[in-house]
């Protein structure tokens, strides 16, 4: 008992190692000096089998307990300690399946001569559809062309020619897996002739429009309803217009993603429209009536007296009804004050009269003017 080795030791592990790090190092050294790898290294044989005789303990709660406490003692079977290395070794036959999986490309398939399925479900499909904000609120129809892999209609999806048929695939008897055999572990892979579908067609029987596969790429038209009130990045399904599924699988989904074309004058939120109105000075000031451009026409809209660049007005129900709600949206104007350009010499003349008349009470005109001059003043002394 005291020739034999630490188990914390072989493993590489601090005796605080975590369940994951005791896992990971045991793989290390599996995949190290397993003996197919190995076949003419008796070292590696005698390294492998101590890295198992090590994870077997230290993966198991109660014996690594009793190793902690007792050594090697703690664990054998003939001491009585700790019940030896019969049963409770779950952990290991997990990591030991991981291994597995490692060192031969992956067990994960069927099991005990069960064979999987051999029909595939067709491949959905994408298409990027961009319209206007016109037809997205009030709803359209239109058509698209997609290509498509689509049951050859020469063979009907049978992938051979008229009066051929395919036959039982000889590599895996139509089972559309072989079993793989490395030195004591046996794994099941998809047939490399058939690939998984049991059946094979001789070069000279395949379908000439195909080729032996059963599906062709095909363009078709499909009509598309577009709802009232879809907005950027919604999806419409088209059920069953997607590719063809394999050996008899069913087809795939079709969906349609909606994107808005920037528009010249609204931005879109939710069932909100955005729009910036430009007004002039004289309007602003003295307010009055201004028409508004909505989705469905021309709008009158009151501007108070003393309006604001960035003041915000709301036309209730002037927006857009979204497709997933009963209320229709508003139209929200942001008024813009315009300066004048291109003025005559009078138009000149009479804006430095009138900026000569406001500035005798500056205070009482241009209110926010002065309130941010008083601000700077305070802030400069």
């Amino acid at each position: 008992m005291a020739d034999k080795k630490d188990f914390y030791e072989i493993l590489g592990v601090n005796k605080d190692a975590s369940e994951d790090e005791i896992k990971k190092s045991y793989r290390k050294l599996a995949m190290k000096y397993h003996p197919d790898r190995n076949p003419d290294n008796a070292k590696a044989e005698e390294n492998f089998k101590e890295a198992k005789e090590a994870y077997e303990v230290l993966s198991d709660d109660q014996k690594r307990a009793a190793y902690d406490q007792y050594g090697h003692a703690g664990v054998d079977p003939n001491m009585g300690a700790g019940g030896g290395f019969g049963g409770g070794a779950g952990g290991f036959n997990d990591a030991f399946g991981d291994i597995f999986g490692d060192i031969f490309g992956g067990a994960g398939g069927a099991r005990g001569g069960q064979q999987r399925s051999n029909v595939y479900r067709g491949a959905d499909l994408r298409y990027n559809m961009e319209i206007s904000l016109e037809k997205a609120a009030k709803g359209t129809e239109t058509k698209i062309k997609i290509p498509v892999m689509s049951k050859c209609e020469t063979c009907h999806g049978t992938g051979a020619k008229s009066g051929k048929s395919a036959s039982t695939c000889g590599t895996c008897g139509g089972h559309g897996q072989v079993r793989m055999q490395q030195g004591f572990f046996s794994v099941q892979q998809t047939c490399p002739k058939c690939h998984g579908t049991g059946k094979t067609i001789a070069k000279e029987d395949e379908c000439p429009t195909c080729h032996g596969d059963g599906r062709t790429k095909q363009h078709k038209t499909l009509s598309v309803k577009i709802p009232a009130g879809v907005d950027d990045g919604d999806r419409i399904r088209l059920s069953g217009e997607g590719e063809a599924g394999v050996n008899g699988g069913p087809t795939g989904d079709l969906y349609v993603v909606i994107h808005l074309k920037q528009h010249e004058i609204f931005e879109r939120d939710g069932g909100n429209l955005h729009c910036e109105m430009p007004i002039s000075i004289s309007q602003a000031a003295l307010g009055g009536e201004i028409e508004v451009p909505t989705l469905g026409g021309s709008a009158k809209m009151k501007v108070p007296a003393e309006t604001q660049t960035g003041a915000v007005f709301r036309l209730r129900g002037k927006g857009i009804k979204p497709l997933r709600s009963s209320d229709q949206g508003d139209l929200m104007v942001h008024v813009v004050v315009e300066t004048p350009v291109k003025l005559t010499e009078k138009q000149k003349d009479l804006l430095r009269e009138f900026e000569t008349s406001t500035q005798a009470d500056a205070g009482k005109h241009s209110p926010r003017n002065k309130t941010w001059l008083d601000k700077a003043k305070a802030f400069f002394e």
